[in-house]
């Protein structure tokens, strides 16, 4: 390390970050600009922005457009505050580099609402992206735009619609590789690649930087030029390629290598991997410091130290010759050096995907030459462009065989939950212990302590019953894990959210290291309550999540509907236990138990809220009581049934409909949870409603305001946790 002092200041550098962000300054984490700002923003929404254009987006419905160098009017001043995004309300015709005066709603970027759900504000952050304007109305735009930006829009475009049209149903895979561009990706390819462990291949990588810019260096020599102009004329093709991928952190972090690596060829000097490393680190960091918390900065600086200097030296010391070996412990050690930050972003990881990229990585070049050989084919004839790409397109049919076959074999990816910064910690301690090892000899030592590394990452302590109500929009959502190891979902839908089960339900199961679900209970049969577990129910039918259901519990109703019936074929597909249930029905845990009050007896699910199912809880002291969507008429008929009760997931939402004063007489919950959407046209929850509860004593919770809540109980005392305080 004395031989690499920008490894050293790139330490350094991540350090005094870390430290910024412990003492609450705003430079990783939150907001950076002024209090005062911030404040102005949030009290008046309406405003116009004026800035540069950075890159435009066009979407099926909309246009997105991304603004440098933003100032905020305000009267005659001019407010900086940095970047936003623009979501324009028609089509205009932008270019890049035009200075745009938009008017609009403006509105700071959302964070996650839940644990485990994509972090939306982090990744903004790292483009220095704060705020974003809903329904912009372009007031005025400069004639003078930059032409050299222009043209790597345009050159990306064209790009894009010759993939399009020579790679048919791959295009969207092709393009994501070249262009860096995922939005054309379906969500099953997302998911297959990222159970098989290869989402990696999808990213702009060393891979592909190394592939451009070597065979740019080596044309520009072969025709004659010097080390200095074909260093950098290659240099600054890289860089626009680097651009026109969209300056991912992956793309940016090769493509500083990459000069780095030009300017010691023409300098005469060695190349450093690490000390290339470090710098286009601390290059990155300088700009962006959100990056120090970006899971693909982590990811792909992660790899890079795996790859080019512990997988060597393992090597090495182990006397591995064959390709075949060297190639199983550089994969086996990226995965290992890695392994803490995908389960602390995913909460899962691949364990098909270290072998599996030992056959992915060596072929998935021949995808990258035939889709780049085909762009400047498909210029023109896209004839022979198609017959260009056909070798890449045979390579990821067996990619999606592979997929395929990896989604059918259990366990193939390991759900082992987000672990803690310190156990992170202790992780890589224990590693660092094992390396010396096996430099002292002891390799069978250093094995078992590997092992015994890994296993303690994965490792959760349960204590008691812990009851989620998560944010789902407007809808319910409860997961409930047992004090014995038990897991149950409580519904789980939404009516103004989309893909719940992919977006919140399943990221939550997966950072809580829940790999199965003992048993999912419908209350009733309303989208806002079944749509993510319809979603989740396809899922594991089509292999496309390793999360396991034993149960599927319905109310017992003597007239079934179109939604009823379609849960029960989804579930009976998937080889998921069908069962029904009715007041009086009760199911024990190891530790604690579920009672059925209703449905009634002969209730005919004519009122899917009326005859709804309703479950109490038992642990120990506690008391949880979970209503679904009932009214006032079936709260009267369970008053008989009814106890004082610690925990109450309010009925339908808070409406003013349910939750009666005689009801709530006899319950007298110590807490109450509502499930619904700051944004909705129902009125929920009915100030009504959250006046009988407070007078009763509750204290009242909203998911609306602060993301999932979680209340835990060790049979005795509770405790509340918000995920947004």
């Amino acid at each position: 390390m004395k031989r690499r002092p920008v490894c050293l200041v790139c330490l350094f550098l991540m350090l005094c970050l870390y430290v910024t962000d412990l003492v609450g300054i705003s430079m990783i984490n939150g907001n950076p600009l002024p209090v005062s700002v911030q404040k102005y923003i949030s009290e008046h929404p309406k405003f116009t922005v004026s800035g540069e254009v950075q890159e435009c987006q066009a979407a099926e419905y909309s246009l997105s457009v991304y603004l440098k160098q933003v100032c905020l009017t305000v009267g005659s001043e001019q407010i900086p505050i940095e970047n936003i995004k623009v979501y324009l309300n028609k089509e205009e015709q932008i270019r890049i580099g035009m200075f745009l005066r938009v008017c609009g709603k403006l509105e700071e970027i959302p964070g996650p609402r839940n644990p485990g759900e994509f972090d939306s504000k982090q990744y903004y952050a790292c483009r220095k992206i704060y705020y974003q304007m809903k329904d912009g109305e372009v007031c005025d735009k400069s004639i003078g735009y930059s032409y050299f930006g222009q043209l790597l829009q345009e050159i990306r475009q064209k790009a894009e619609t010759i993939l399009d049209e020579a790679a048919g149903a791959y295009a969207g895979i092709f393009q994501a590789m070249i262009l860096g561009e995922r939005g054309n990706l379906d969500a099953e390819t997302k998911m297959q690649y990222q159970m098989a462990g290869i989402m990696h291949i999808l990213a702009i990588s060393g891979l592909h930087i190394s592939f451009v810019g070597m065979g740019f260096f080596r044309l520009l020599k072969k025709a004659g030029a010097g080390n200095g102009v074909a260093g950098a004329v290659s240099a600054f093709l890289i860089y626009a390629y680097g651009i026109v991928t969209g300056g991912s952190v992956s793309a940016m972090r090769a493509v500083g290598m990459f000069l780095v690596l030009v300017g010691a060829g023409i300098a005469g000097r060695s190349y450093d991997l690490l000390s290339a490393m470090a710098l286009s680190a601390i290059v990155l960091l300088l700009d962006a410091p959100a990056y120090l918390y970006n899971v693909s900065f982590l990811l792909s600086f992660g790899a890079v130290i795996g790859i080019g200097a512990l997988t060597p030296e393992i090597c090495s010391l182990l006397n591995l010759k064959k390709r075949t070996a060297k190639s199983l412990a550089g994969s086996v050690i990226v995965w290992l050096i890695t392994l803490p930050i995908a389960l602390h972003a995913y909460g899962e990881v691949s364990l098909a995907g270290v072998i599996l990229n030992l056959l992915v990585l060596p072929t998935s070049g021949i995808v990258l030459a035939s889709g780049i050989f085909a762009l400047p084919v498909g210029i023109f004839v896209i004839e022979i462009a198609k017959r260009v790409v056909f070798p890449g397109k045979c390579v990821l049919f067996l990619y999606e065989k592979l997929c395929e076959v990896v989604g059918w074999i259990p366990h193939s990816t390991w759900i082992a939950g987000s672990p803690q910064l310190w156990q992170c910690a202790v992780y890589y301690v224990m590693l660092g212990v094992a390396f010396a090892g096996v430099k002292w000899g002891k390799k069978a030592a250093s094995v078992a302590l590997v092992i015994f590394a890994v296993v303690f990452l994965g490792y959760h302590s349960r204590n008691g019953l812990a009851i989620t109500c998560l944010d789902i929009g407007q809808g319910d959502c409860c997961v409930l894990k047992m004090p014995g190891g038990e897991n149950f979902l409580i519904d789980g839908g939404s009516s103004n959210k989309k893909n719940t089960a992919v977006y919140q339900i399943l990221p939550y199961l997966k950072n809580q290291g829940i790999a199965i679900l003992d048993g999912i209970f419908v209350s009733h049969t309303d989208q806002d309550h079944i749509s993510g577990i319809e979603e989740l129910l396809e899922l594991c039918a089509q292999k496309l999540t390793t999360v396991r259901v034993k149960n599927l519990i319905l109310p017992d109703w003597d007239t079934t509907g179109g939604e009823y019936e379609k849960l029960k074929m989804l579930a009976e597909q998937t080889g998921i236990r069908v069962q029904t249930v009715r007041e009086g029905n009760l199911l024990k845990t190891k530790e604690a138990q579920i009672e059925i009050l209703a449905p009634e007896n002969g209730a005919d699910g004519s009122d899917t809220n009326e005859d709804g199912m309703v479950m109490k809880v038992h642990f120990g002291k506690f008391r949880g009581l979970f209503t679904g969507d009932i009214g006032a008429e079936t709260e009267k008929k369970l008053l008989d049934s009814m106890e004082d009760v610690d925990f109450l997931k309010v009925a339908h939402h808070g409406s003013k409909y349910s939750t009666c004063q005689g009801f709530l007489d006899v319950v007298s919950p110590e807490i109450a949870v509502i499930s619904c959407s700051a944004k909705n046209t129902y009125g929920h929850p009915s100030a009504d409603t959250i006046k009988k509860l407070e007078d009763c004593g509750a204290q009242v919770e909203y998911t609306m305001k602060n993301g999932a809540i979680t209340v835990r109980t060790d049979g005795e005392g509770i405790w509340l946790d918000r995920f947004i305080d």
